[in-house]
This record gives C-alpha cells, structure tokens and sequence, in this order.
C-alpha cells in the first residue's frame, strides 16, 4: 500500500483533524497523540502496511518500516493540515425535540456506555494519567530530544568508520584534502552535538530552541579554556550532553517564569537577555560542574561494568535488549550512547545491544527453515533483508513476537552474540544503526562480525530446539 492510502486509512481511524494533537516520526514508526480515542489497536494493527501498533504512555507508535515512516508522516500530516476545523458551531436555532426520528432513539446499553464514557475524552484522560509517571514522560522526553538527531549519527559515523577503513589500507591517504574534508564532515555531528541537543531540548522543555543551542554553544565555547575562574581554568565542554540537558531544563524554566512577570512592553528583549544572563552563570557555576560528576559516573560504569563484566554483562544486556524496546525503555539509553560518543569518540553499548537484531535474523530463519506456512515464509523472505540490515522491527512483529516462542529465541542469540562484543570491548563511532551496516563505524570490524555471526546462528539454534506452534494456514 502507498504512503498517502495508508495515511487516509489512519486518519479515517483517528481523526478528525480537531481530534490529532501531534505527529511525527523516527525511523520505522509514526507517532501520534490524540484527544479522544475512539478506535482500537486492533483496527490499526489490521490496516495493510502496518507491520505493528505500540501504545507507549499516551502516544501511539504505528510501525511501518524504514522509509515508509517518512513518506507515512508527510503524507498523513498533510492530510490533517488540509482538513476543515470540525469543531462545533452554536446552533443558530434550536431544533425542535420531535425532529429526531424514533429510530433514532439509543437503547439504554448505548445511553450507559455514553455516560461511561462520553466521546472517549473522560477514558483517554483517565489512560493518560495512568501512563503520566515520572519515567515514562522522561523517556519520552528523551526521544523526543535525540531521534530528530540520528540521521547526523548515522552519516557522521558511517563516513568515520569507512575513513578509518580506507587509513588502515592506505595511511598515505591522510595527506589528501579530500580525505581530510571527509573527516571534517565525518566529526560534525559530535562537534556540534551539544548544540543539537541544546536546541532540541529547549524545544521539548518549553523554552526557545534557539536560546537552548546559545547557551550550549556557551558551556562548549573553546574560548572557556581561556578563563580561569576561582583560581581553576574554565573547561569547554565539561559536563557533556549531561550538562547540557541540565541546562536547558534550567533555563527554559527560567524563560517560562519571566515570560510570566514581565510586562508585554519590555518581554521581547528582556526575557531572552536575562534568561541567557542567569542561565550562564548557573552554567558555570551549577550545572559544568554537577554534569562532570554525573557525566564521569555515566563513563565510568558503562565502561566498567563492561570490562569487568566482560561477556556476562554482554550476555545479559544483549539478551534482554528485545523486551527493553518491547517496553519503550531503551529510550533512555539513548543519552549514555551519546555521552560516550562524545566521551570516547565510541559508544562500547551498541554493538551488544545490535545483537538482537542478529538473533531475530536466526529465529527467523529457522521458523523459514521449519514451517511449511506459505503465507509465513512469504513475510519471513520480504523481511529478512531488512532485518539483516538493521531493522527488526518486521521480523519482531510479523515473525518472532506472533510466534511467541522464536522471540525467546532471538534473545537468545542475541545474548551470545552480546557476549563476544563485551569479551572484546568493540566500540562503534555511530548510532542509529544496526546488523551488518553498524560494522563499518566499528573499531574492530571482524570481532563485530563474528559477534553478529554468531548472534545468527544462536537464534537460529534455539530457536530450531525450542520450536513453535505452526500458524494455521
């Protein structure tokens, strides 16, 4: 199904217009919040091209694939941008009771279901409340802030990893302008990442975008080395993304409350200039150093527990890393990728955590290998490629998770291949990636393939001896 009849299909389900209160996208997914919901998983999930429908809080999470997610947004968000407001009008003149016809009338089920439940506002409030916790607006949040960055991720680390490739081949290399431009562009994206996530963290906590990417350009200024402050040199950078998100937390509260107290008149330039005020000294004063100190812990255990863990700690987090995405939770790993990256220059947790996606591809395989489905191996072969290129999420929803028993087998495999990545600390200069593509922005890229390798044939050997029950034709 094309883009555009996919998003007519879903706004048919969950609108109107008045009815979305956003949308946008990552990677493989749509995601939507709404007012009122008047419509089920169920329905969503049966609509052709939706390989999966997670409900996370109160955002709905419509998989579709990589692509197909972009095209899906864009064309759905046209949709609820051309569509007439249909919010209700004042009736002009009341119309006269006996104008309803008698078959009309709703039965006393219907009139208990609306009092129940009214349009569906009263349950998706109570839902939402639910949902509301601390940790689940966190990761949320979190999202929010860093999956608009991961396409600079993903090019930024790709070209890194091919240039170290292509150095190790060719150390002559280095001397050329066009290998040094690569390697400019290459580092971009962790060289201004903390501007990045200044903006896009403003954005999120209420504040100016743009006044949350001046004040990380403030803590990441080189020219802070300069300074030196109660006898200490100032650091550029200290602190991180951890100091940055500090930061801008701060200072968009700050922005919020004078909004509040001052006067219209004077709003437009003396809010931003004393929240930039405030908020740089707070930044100097409070949150550099409280971000070294958390930032220096986040460094500390991911490494630690790694190299003294070794490949048990990589068999328990590449095993359990299918349920964490299962539950929304891996969200937050997101800023101790990003905290080590601009750390280190690698990220030691990616390569483990890739592994199952490596153990999905053996589980599905041996279903392919085992089930005589044709309809089965059908779906197993159109999503296979992709799954080996880093996208699970067809495998997951169309092949594992169905199945039940193959997704205790990909964790599995994707446990044993943790194990080697840890056992050899392999650390990877990108995010955003996975599977097979992940290699070449990896610091060892045979010891990365041979973890992958045996990410599949471990899925695929627990899987062949754990079995499944055979779809019904």
């Amino acid at each position: 199904m094309d883009a555009n009849t996919l998003a007519r299909q879903i706004y048919d389900l969950v609108g109107p217009a008045d009815n979305i209160e956003r949308s946008y996208h990552c990677m493989t997914r749509l995601r939507l919040h709404v007012k009122a919901v008047h419509f089920t998983k169920e329905e969503l999930q049966s609509l052709p091209g939706v390989l999966g429908v997670n409900l996370s809080g109160d955002e709905w999470q419509i998989v579709v694939g990589p692509g197909k997610a972009t095209k899906l947004a864009e064309a759905f968000q046209a949709l609820v941008a051309a569509a007439p407001s249909t919010k209700a009008q004042l009736p002009t003149e009341t119309a006269p009771v006996s104008a309803a016809p008698e078959a009309a009338k709703p039965s006393l089920t219907e009139l208990q279901k609306d009092a129940a439940i009214g349009d569906g506002t009263a349950l998706h409030e109570a839902i939402r409340r639910k949902n509301a916790t601390p940790a689940k607006l966190a990761l949320k949040k979190i999202a929010h802030i860093f999956v608009p960055i991961m396409p600079a991720f993903i090019a930024c680390g790709l070209i890194t990893g091919l240039l170290n490739i292509l150095l190790k081949a060719w150390p002559a290399s280095a001397d050329m302008a066009a290998v040094q431009l690569l390697a400019i562009a290459g580092s971009a994206a962790f060289w201004g990442l903390n501007i990045f996530v200044g903006i896009n963290g403003a954005r999120e906590f209420g504040g100016s975008p743009m006044l949350g990417g001046v004040l990380a350009a403030v803590i990441s200024h080189p020219a802070l080395s300069s300074i030196t402050l109660f006898g200490e040199p100032l650091v550029p950078g200290r602190g991180g993304i951890v100091a940055v998100l500090l930061l801008v937390y701060f200072s968009s509260a700050v922005e919020k409350r004078l909004h509040a107290v001052i006067p219209d008149m004077f709003d437009l330039f003396a809010t931003p200039l004393l929240t930039v005020l405030i908020s740089t000294a707070a930044a100097i004063a409070v949150f550099q150093p409280l971000g070294g100190f958390l930032s220096d812990i986040i460094g500390t255990a991911a490494t630690a527990s790694i190299e003294k863990g070794g490949a048990l700690t990589g068999c328990i987090l590449g095993g359990t890393f299918l349920p964490m995405v299962m539950v929304g939770i891996h969200q937050g790993l997101t800023p101790i990728h990003a905290e080590l990256l601009s750390r280190y220059g690698v990220t030691i947790l990616l390569p483990i955590l890739a592994m199952a996606g490596g153990g999905q591809v053996g589980a599905a395989l041996a279903v392919y290998s085992k089930t005589k489905n044709r309809a089965l191996k059908k779906t197993i072969l159109s999503a296979l490629p992709v799954g080996i290129m880093g996208i699970g999420e067809p495998l997951i929803y169309g092949v594992t998770l169905p199945l039940g028993k193959p997704f205790i087998g990909a964790c599995i495999g994707g446990a044993c291949g943790g194990a080697v990545q840890a056992a050899y600390m392999v650390g990877s200069a990108a995010l955003g990636i996975s599977g097979l593509p992940l290699a070449a922005s990896t610091d060892n890229i045979p010891i990365y393939l041979l973890g992958l390798f045996v990410s599949y044939a471990a899925g695929f050997t627990a899987t062949r001896i754990i079995g499944f029950d055979e779809p019904t034709p």
